[in-house]
């Protein structure tokens, strides 16, 4: 059985469980693939200890939509493999989202219930995107907003994100997006500059160090080449000889320091001491090694300029996944819904609201369904959801990654002082519904 190419592009068609496939392959046997249906993205809470989430991923997936085309190589896989039948293999061969989404922006926050991606469509040709869809969606949220927490307990200092060597090769890009997205100054991974147009940075790690014979070798090599202004690792062996060193090779316009090991609290306020009594008072210190959220709020107090971030941030810092799901809301424009204990969804399709107080304060989450009364707004409420596909077309100008940073930073602003917390307790606002 011979399938046409694909015109362009790699197909993430593969991406996605078996079970769509079935699904499908049974809907179209009994003739129900055609009937309009609406799928709805939520979280039914949010994940422990979190006030808030993040929405993160969305420009992903409207571009690996636009890839989910089953080309030959693909087509023959599941022909090979028998993953299903012939007329479904020659459906497939077909295949084109052509229906409509919409969703929250990126950098949107989002609470238990929020209606955060709408999918309509038929349901064969909405249902084979679940997969794909939450697996980008509970990915980039659960990184965004573990690193929206670490933005905020930084309190304005930058942090570089360098988290490659503790991930997937293709979740370190992933991820370096959705934590520039959240508001990581940089990263130290190239593919995500390449990609995405973040930031990148770096300079030595020990090994730079130990190849040297003396630690002096290894700065001189490292100032020679990158001007005094380069970051010179100074924990290799003692950290006060290695201080001593580095200003001595650079001068007092070395440009930072970087203590990677130990108890780095003390150990910046001893560096920031001696810093100073050799003349390079305007020599910044940045610290890494195993820091999360609770590790820089720690922080706060001590003379840190910068934080390198690595585990805890791609690993989502104890909540590696948004938790996130993808269910049927509405058939034939008739809601229907899910009543499986701790399970549970709501009927029909949803719009949201999020109201705000004359300051600028969020109160809460507002979400009713199609058919009911819409609630009045207010003139500092706005609705949520924002028009992402139309006709299977991904809509024009929609906000760009740096667009994403400007609004997760002003709707942070905009939470409830108790809702910044990194202490447990309630959703920053209540999630109602009418």
């Amino acid at each position: 059985m011979g399938f046409p190419e694909a015109a362009s592009g790699a197909s993430t068609a593969l991406l996605t469980d078996h079970y769509e496939l079935t699904m499908l392959a049974s809907a179209l046997s009994d003739g129900t693939a055609d009937r309009p249906c609406v799928f709805e993205v939520f979280a039914r809470r949010l994940p422990d200890g979190r006030r808030y989430g993040v929405v993160a991923g969305t420009g992903r997936v409207l571009d690996a939509i636009a890839d989910f085309r089953f080309t030959d190589a693909e087509l023959s896989q599941l022909e090979a493999t028998a993953v299903v039948d012939d007329a479904t293999l020659s459906w497939l061969a077909d295949y084109s989202f052509s229906g409509n989404i919409d969703g929250y922006a990126e950098g949107e926050l989002y609470f238990p219930g929020s209606p955060i991606m709408t999918v309509t469509g038929s349901f064969g040709e909405a249902v084979v995107l679940e997969t794909l869809i939450l697996s980008i969606l509970n990915h980039d949220s659960a990184i965004a907003s573990a690193a929206a927490r670490m933005s905020g307990a930084a309190h304005g200092r930058p942090i570089i994100e360098m988290g490659g060597r503790r991930t997937h090769e293709y979740a370190a890009v992933a991820a370096a997006r959705a934590a520039y997205l959240a508001g990581f100054a940089t990263t130290s991974n190239l593919e995500a500059g390449r990609r995405y147009g973040i930031p990148t940075r770096g300079t030595v790690a020990h090994a730079f160090m130990l190849l040297h014979d003396s630690e002096e070798e290894a700065f001189r090599a490292q100032v020679d080449k990158m001007g005094a202004d380069t970051t010179l690792l100074v924990d290799t062996y003692d950290i006060t000889k290695g201080i001593e060193t580095a200003v001595r090779v650079a001068g007092t316009e070395l440009g930072a320091i970087r203590i990677d090991s130990g108890d780095v609290g003390p150990l910046a306020r001893k560096a920031r001491e001696q810093l100073d009594s050799l003349g390079a008072k305007d020599t910044r210190i940045v610290v890494s090694g195993d820091l999360d959220e609770h590790a820089i709020a720690a922080l706060r107090a001590e003379p840190v300029d910068a934080y390198g971030v690595g585990t805890s941030v791609v690993t989502g810092s104890g909540a590696p996944t948004a938790g996130m799901v993808y269910k049927l809301v509405e058939v034939d424009g008739k809601p229907v819904a899910k009543r499986s204990a701790h399970k549970e969804s709501r009927g029909g399709r949803k719009s949201a609201l999020r109201r705000h107080r004359d300051t600028g304060t969020a109160v809460e989450e507002v979400i009713w369904t199609d058919g009911s009364a819409v609630p009045e707004q207010g003139p500092n409420d706005h609705e949520l959801q924002i028009p992402l596909v139309r006709d299977g077309r991904t809509v024009d100008d929609l906000p760009t990654l740096d667009d994403a940073r400007q609004r997760l930073r002003r709707a942070l602003v905009s939470l409830p002082w108790e809702g910044l917390k990194l202490s447990h307790g309630e959703p920053a606002i209540p999630t109602v519904f009418v």
